[in-house]
């Protein structure tokens, strides 16, 4: 009996040491609202732009719009949208916000809707946490964090388009 006890305390540790540790999601409730693993990416010293990515889900019976989000990591933040257009990238910012549909989740991620904080006030880094309040019309605004992760972490197309910052030059 000891000898099996033994065997199967090997065993479970063995199958332990096999296990990969997996990623930790993070995600805030608030209301109808739900906003899914909230993060960003570290940015070079003297870089005076961040971005932020997340899953917002509306659980709601009618539409909100996102509004407007703040830090205090950065003079302002404001909620964009990038686009591919005939082979040109191009950036605008949304001026009357992001809306969310009643019943259905709108991912801001690389190459779409994303955040963008501006005039940062210092490097953004792997491993911290920017405290990031975000406000909706129709929904109570929420304090999340954003998770700065590594930038080999998520697949990000490498394909190289040219970049339309119209209206931009302000950044």
């Amino acid at each position: 009996m000891k000898r099996t006890t033994r065997l199967a305390g090997t065993l479970l540790l063995a199958c332990s040491a096999l296990m990969t540790t997996p990623v930790m999601a993070h995600d805030y409730t608030r209301g109808t609202v739900k906003i899914d693993h909230p993060w960003s990416r570290p940015t070079p010293p003297g870089m005076p732009m961040g971005v932020g990515y997340m899953a917002i889900t509306n659980n709601g019976t009618s539409d909100i719009t996102f509004t407007s989000a703040r830090t205090p990591r950065a003079k302002e933040v404001s909620i964009h949208e990038s686009r591919m257009t005939d082979g040109v990238m191009s950036m605008r910012t949304l001026e009357n916000g992001l809306i969310i549909p009643a019943g259905e989740t709108v991912e801001l991620k690389p190459h779409s809707y994303h955040l963008m904080l501006e005039k940062l006030k210092g490097p953004l880094k792997e491993g911290e946490s920017i405290p990031l309040t975000v406000s909706f019309d129709g929904a109570e605004t929420m304090d999340v964090e954003l998770n700065v992760e590594s930038l080999d972490g998520a697949a990000v197309p490498e394909k190289k388009d040219k970049m339309d910052m119209q209206g931009h030059e302000h950044h």
